[in-house]
This record gives C-alpha cells, sequence and structure tokens, in this order.
C-alpha cells in the first residue's frame, strides 16, 4: 500500500511518521483492497488558533471506489485519529455492501405461487 502525505504547515510536517505508522495499523487489514491512501493536513485558520486543524484521508479502491473523509479539531493528532477511524467504518461498510447478493424478487414469487 502507497500512503502519501500532504502538508503545506510546518507543524503538520511534523506528523508525518505518526501519520503513516497509525494508517499502516488501521488499515491492515483492509490493505488488500486500499492500494492508495493519501494524508492531507491543513491549518484553516492560519495562526489564529481554535479548532482549525484539519485532516483528510482519502482511501482509493478498485472494489468501491473512493472514500474521502475529512474532520476538523484543535490539534493535528486528533484530526487523524477521527479521520482515519471513519474512513475505516465507511470503507469496511462498503465492502461488505459490494459483497453482499442482492436478492431477487422474481424468485420469491415464484415459490409463492
Amino acid at each position: 500500500m502507497q500512503i502519501v502525505f500532504e502538508s503545506r504547515d510546518a507543524d503538520g510536517a511534523q506528523m508525518r511518521e505518526l501519520s503513516v505508522q497509525r494508517m499502516r495499523f488501521a488499515l491492515r487489514r483492509l490493505a488488500t483492497f486500499v492500494p492508495h491512501a493519501k494524508v492531507r493536513f491543513t491549518d484553516v485558520n492560519g495562526p489564529r488558533g481554535g479548532v482549525d486543524k484539519r485532516c483528510q484521508v482519502e482511501l482509493t479502491t478498485d472494489r468501491v471506489g473512493t472514500v474521502v473523509i475529512a474532520s476538523l479539531a484543535r490539534d493535528w493528532r486528533t484530526a487523524l485519529d477521527r479521520s482515519i477511524g471513519r474512513a475505516t467504518r465507511v470503507l469496511s461498510r462498503s465492502l461488505q455492501r459490494a459483497q453482499k447478493p442482492v436478492r431477487d424478487r422474481s424468485a420469491k414469487l415464484a415459490i409463492d405461487s
């Protein structure tokens, strides 16, 4: 799995190692379905502070397309953890939906007749 990290903020760039490690850990079961992942950090308000650290996680798959999740928090670590957690839940749910067979209504009607 290839993980791309992007950050224009100097403080966000310090999170590179941790971000890659957390992504690999969180996606260890789903790594066969996710060939490419991208983590992007942006500081929405700049130096003014507040709830403005944005982390966007983008997971590209062959089966269900692309999953993009973003979250805002006070610090980089919280934004990263929220985004990764939500992205893995959404991806797991999407893969389960794609795997379930669709029941055919005409088969049920034929049995009832």
